[in-house]
């Protein structure tokens, strides 16, 4: 990490925002007092000049050209007004007598100015320490007049401009690192909510929203963490009801069986049991031991509550269709099911919609009446699978695709209230939806639709044709599957 960067994150943020609005007020009133005092200097130059020559040529027609006037010129006066006079005739300087350093303003420049080769000079010369600014017009034949205008009173004027410059730079340096630094603290209010708010997530697991106030950027952005926040409590509130439903869905299993297993130890100490009833107990055992392994993957499913992680592949929906019903006929073999599809491609998880239609057709095989009819039809992308028993009471219908939902009669019944859950989360992982309703024959209606395309040789839909079900005609729990 370079030195800079060491710096930086040493230096708090409203630190940095006070220190770079200090510097850039500061080179702004540095640049804009040079600006200033180079601008006064040239004027103050400029306006020097003009009445300088102004004075030149106005003496210029007067007798003060003659040397013997310039010899016998009062130097009080001269000294009083801070000036110098010379004339330059023939080549040859001629100034008060008291003058002895009219060489130090009297020269080349002054001397064409005499010989008519220029009409007029304007130079700066130091004489003794002190800037004297100097003029030289014609007045006359090979004559011209000089006069030297010391800058002391000039220069005293810039320096206490440049004294006041400096003053005033320094002072709103100053002021501008106190509003840089109020400004800033005001500013970053907002973010050192979010900051603390971040920070008491993180201590005490709180996710109280915060105020917005405004609605400028920073408004946005504590809009944006309150919706953070709120997914966040969504998110632990539904893990805290999986935990506690998780642990009481596998409390009632494990407790029959381990009462089982213990019902079977004791026997095999004290005699041991019949065949029947050492069957019974060990049939009861695996029907406990694969209710509990379907839960506990229904669980890891659900959990799983996120995009695909398989590469998603073309998947015919109606060949899952088939599947499903052939495996749900061996569990179920007293219910018929009425089948009719048609194909319809999904682009997903193969596995996923399998175990979704398989879902459905459990939850219809289950509530259908011995001897019953379950109708599973797929057109244009639309699962419908309807069932011959009682349907769906109204209170229930919100609730039935909530994890572990279970209305009140379908608490006597097998099952940990999962199956439809994975149902919907299948659909919305996919991009699809599920409904649940009542169907034309007063059992209940789920409606499955994912989104997809039918295949462009596929047939025209025909309607029904039947197959034996599994197991033979007339042979033991025979019933029809019709399909397409």
């Amino acid at each position: 990490m370079s030195l800079r960067e060491r710096l930086s994150a040493r230096v708090s943020l409203a630190a940095r925002i006070t220190v770079l609005t200090t510097m850039a007020v500061g080179a702004t009133i540095a640049v804009i007092s040079i600006v200033v005092f180079f601008l006064v200097r040239m004027q103050l130059i400029h306006d020097l000049d003009d009445g300088l020559l102004q004075r030149a040529h106005a003496a210029a027609k007067t007798d003060v050209v003659v040397p013997a006037t310039i010899e016998g010129y009062p130097p009080g006066y001269l000294a009083a007004a801070d000036i110098k006079i010379a004339v330059i005739t023939h080549g040859h300087a001629v100034a008060t007598k008291a003058d002895t350093d009219v060489a130090a303003y009297t020269g080349p420049a002054e001397l064409a100015v005499a010989n008519g080769d220029v009409q007029q000079s304007l130079r700066t010369v130091s004489i003794e320490g002190v800037d004297y600014r100097v003029v030289a017009v014609p007045a006359g034949r090979r004559t011209a007049l000089v006069l030297a205008l010391s800058l002391a009173s000039a220069d005293a004027t810039l320096d206490r401009l440049g004294l006041v410059l400096w003053v005033i730079g320094l002072s709103g340096v100053l002021i501008a690192g106190v509003a840089g630094w109020g400004v800033a603290t005001n500013s970053l209010r907002p973010v050192r909510r979010l900051t603390d708010a971040a920070e008491r997530v993180a201590r005490t697991e709180e996710l109280r929203p915060i105020a917005v106030t405004g609605d400028d950027e920073l408004a946005r952005l504590t809009i944006s963490f309150n919706a953070m926040l709120a997914a966040l409590e969504g998110s632990l509130q539904r893990q805290r009801q999986l935990v506690a439903d998780a642990g009481h869905e596998l409390r009632t299993p494990l407790t029959s069986l381990r009462t089982n297993v213990e019902l079977l130890t004791q026997a095999d100490t004290q005699g041991g049991l019949s065949a029947k009833a050492r069957g019974e107990l060990l049939g009861d055992i695996r029907a406990q031991v694969e209710e509990l392994s379907t839960l506990v993957g229904d669980l890891v499913e659900l959990a799983r509550d996120e995009p695909l992680v398989r590469g998603p592949e073309p998947v015919d929906l109606a060949e899952s269709v088939a599947t499903s019903v052939r495996r749900v006929q061996l569990r179920a073999p007293g219910i018929a099911f009425d089948v009719r599809t048609e194909p319809w491609l999904v682009t997903g998880d193969a596995q996923l919609l399998e175990r979704a239609v398989t879902n459905l057709l459990d939850n219809a095989a289950k509530w259908s009446p011995p001897l019953g009819t379950v109708g599973v039809e797929l057109r244009n992308g639309v699962l419908s699978v309807a069932d011959s028993g009682p349907g769906i009471n109204e209170e229930d219908l919100p609730h039935v695709f909530e994890r572990f939902y279970r209305s009140s009669e379908a608490r006597t019944l097998p099952g940990s209230g999962l199956g439809l859950a994975i149902v919907e989360q299948t659909a919305r992982r996919h991009g699809g939806h599920i409904t649940a309703g009542r169907a034309s024959s007063g059992g209940a209606l789920f409606q499955l639709w994912v989104p997809g395309r039918r295949p462009t040789d596929a047939r025209a839909y025909d309607g029904p044709s039947r197959l034996a079900a599994p197991g033979g005609p007339g042979g033991p729990g025979a019933s029809e599957v019709l399909t397409r």
